[in-house]
């Protein structure tokens, strides 16, 4: 609960800022590009990606992907900028056990799902400030992630190797810190493109009921092409 209030007065104070802001100085931006989820190494202690390596077949990378978003930005004087925005992003992977086949030989499949929309308030620092046709700039904010993940198919029931058909879903909203670097420069009078890293962090709760572990990873870097307007 300290985390949602936390991100709610994030979006607040952005609301704020939003409103004092003249018109004129807004600008909306559509990010394109590629989401990188974080390496079977780097992910957090009992994530359910990695627990599931123990007993499937299947490349953590696989679950990286094309991500699409879109940002409102407003000037908070001439070094800084505020934004708020949301990306969308869906992957899956097949896998099969390792050590478990039907007793004709043949693999037992099943499919992992991950889908994240993470709402964002963000704050960058234009160094050079902007007015220049060329802006390179930091920042940070805090995401609100609305996640979604599943697993699908054959499974095994580890106490007596029985073999059944399934689909297991988790749900939640998960709030974690982001971190900005960009540069984007000014190719028409309205208009600027660039391209922007974003790394993400948060982490949601799985009911172990349904799953081997109570917790997945939703962290990892994105790469984004942005085309941004300004109006």
């Amino acid at each position: 609960m300290k985390h949602v209030r936390l991100a709610a007065a994030c979006f607040l104070v952005a609301g704020l800022a939003v409103s004092g802001t003249a018109y004129a100085q807004q600008g909306f931006n559509v990010q394109l590009g590629y989401f990188s989820v974080r390496g079977e190494d780097g992910r957090t202690e009992n994530d359910v990606i990695a627990v599931n390596r123990q007993y499937l077949l299947f490349d953590v990378k696989d679950l990286s992907g094309f991500t699409i978003g879109g940002e409102w930005t407003f000037p908070v004087g001439e070094y800084l900028e505020g934004g708020v925005g949301v990306q969308f992003f869906q992957r899956s992977v097949p896998a099969v056990y390792a050590e478990w086949t039907y007793d004709d030989g043949r693999e037992i499949v099943q499919e992992m799902k991950l889908r994240n929309v993470p709402v964002t308030a963000t704050v960058k620092i234009l160094p050079f400030g902007r007015s220049m046709a060329i802006q390179p700039y930091v920042g940070g904010g805090i995401g609100i992630n609305m996640w979604r993940y599943s697993e699908t198919g054959d499974f095994v029931d580890f106490a007596d190797g029985a073999i059944f058909r399934d689909s297991f879903v988790g749900t939640g909203t998960a709030v974690g810190p982001v971190g900005i670097f960009g540069i984007r420069g000014r190719v028409a009078p309205q208009v600027d493109v660039g391209f922007e890293l974003r790394y993400q962090w948060a982490e949601g709760k799985l009911d172990t009921q349904d799953f081997l572990s109570d917790r997945i990873d939703l962290g990892g870097f994105n790469a984004l092409a942005v085309f941004r307007t300004r109006f």
